[in-house]
């Protein structure tokens, strides 16, 4: 029951925001990726891209500590694409909090914007995964 609930949100999500927010998030990758020191921005962009397109029934998780490089990789992708993508992410939620129907879906667009900001030492696991873990980030 749970999957098939999933299913009927990832749809309704893909249609009301989600293809949008992946066009923005491989926009940045694909340009991040034209320079050899920033193709791990890219990389990032990219997961977080496929997160976006289908976000339910998978969560992000914190991989550990947070490291040096991961530290200064998130402040300079938050400066450079981070902020940017985080206004997306607000201005699609504001567009399906218009109904009923997409208050949901306008929710967990606000819940994404803390991997869009800070994506360096995050990691997309199924939803069941996450709970054998249990150190969720933003569940969606």
């Amino acid at each position: 029951m749970r999957s098939l609930i999933s299913l009927i949100l990832n749809i309704v999500w893909l249609v009301t925001a989600g293809w949008v927010l992946f066009l923005g998030y491989v926009l940045a990758g694909v340009v991040a990726c034209l320079l050899i020191v920033t193709i791990p921005f890219g990389l990032a962009s990219f997961r977080i891209a496929n997160f976006v397109l289908w976000p339910f029934g998978r969560e992000v998780v914190d991989v550990g500590p947070p490291t040096g490089l991961s530290t200064i990789g998130n402040v300079i992708w938050f400066l450079v694409a981070g902020l940017w993508l985080a206004v997306g992410h607000v201005v699609t939620a504001v567009a399906q909090a218009a109904t009923i129907i997409g208050l949901p879906l306008a929710w967990a667009n606000l819940k994404l914007i803390p991997v869009t900001c800070f994506p360096f030492g995050k990691q997309v696991v199924s939803s069941s995964n996450a709970r054998a873990r249990m150190v969720p980030v933003a569940r969606v």
